[in-house]
């Protein structure tokens, strides 16, 4: 349940759930499938529960070397620990106060699309380091559905952001990925950025859509479906002027909102993969 990770800004990874019943259309996490025997075509379809998760990890972190005590931990990296099956479960729940029972030092980051996380902030807010990302993509509802079908509403997530921050609970927010359309809405993004720091989040991470061929296949049929304007950006997302021009008005907007842009650059896993890995 502990896992090493190769993500820049986590030591270590930890999902209970293999599939995530939110079913975005642009989620890198459908390789997952073939873990528990299902196509990547079936992605947001189907979900496995680790029922004994908590168990396991409480075993993973006591075995974790003294040296490593002070690692970087995410929940979670390739699920949502926070969807619907959580009410039942409870298993990020179990996760949480095995690390405040233990009284782990490390930094323990939570990532989620879903208002649920405020059912824990007891929990939370009892961990020595602590930090919640919301995913954010848009201000618009109707935006929102259209890639993922059956995540949290956008309004639903900003609320939640502002309630973990009156609660006292250090945030971010996690822009990813930052649709293809916004180039040419600049006003659209500089919405999203505005309500992020009204709502008392000033620190976020940026990622640029992933266009590896798997996700773009998955993509593809909502795209067909939209009127030609939507796929004409759809067909420029991939090209290195694009993502410039994108990221270069992210670090502009960002400046102006008075935010803090993590890893200082937008996430690329094009250019990552370009230069062979992680820059």
């Amino acid at each position: 349940m502990l896992v090493p990770s190769k993500l820049p800004a986590s030591d270590y990874v930890v999902n209970p759930y293999t599939g995530c019943s939110f079913a975005c259309a642009y989620c890198y996490a459908s390789f997952m499938g073939r873990f528990v025997g299902e196509p990547m075509e079936a992605w947001g379809s189907y979900l496995s529960v680790k029922v004994n998760a908590v168990d396991v990890f409480r075993r993973d972190l006591r075995r974790l070397p003294l040296h490593r005590r002070h690692s970087t931990i995410l929940l979670s990296s390739v699920t949502d620990a926070w969807q619907g099956v959580e009410k039942k479960y409870q298993l990020a729940r179990g996760v949480l106060e095995t690390l405040r029972d233990e009284r782990y030092p490390g930094l323990v980051s939570m990532l989620t699309k879903s208002p649920l996380v405020l059912r824990d902030v007891d929990v939370i807010a009892a961990l020595d380091r602590k930090e919640v990302g919301i995913t954010l993509t848009t201000t618009d509802d109707t935006i929102g559905r259209f890639m993922e079908v059956h995540a949290p509403r956008a309004s639903d997530r900003l609320k939640a952001l502002a309630d973990l921050n009156a609660a006292g609970i250090p945030t971010y927010a996690f822009v990813g990925p930052l649709f293809p359309h916004y180039r040419y809405r600049r006003d659209l993004l500089e919405d999203l950025f505005r309500r992020i720091r009204e709502s008392g989040t000033r620190s976020l991470f940026v990622e640029h859509l992933n266009t590896s061929s798997y996700i773009l296949k998955r993509i593809q049929p909502l795209v067909d479906q939209a009127d030609p304007g939507v796929k004409v950006v759809y067909q420029s997302a991939r090209t290195e002027d694009h993502r410039r021009a994108l990221s270069e008005m992210v670090r502009e907007l960002v400046e102006k909102h008075g935010l803090d842009l993590r890893l200082e650059r937008v996430i690329d896993h094009n250019l990552d993969k370009k230069h062979g890995g992680r820059r």
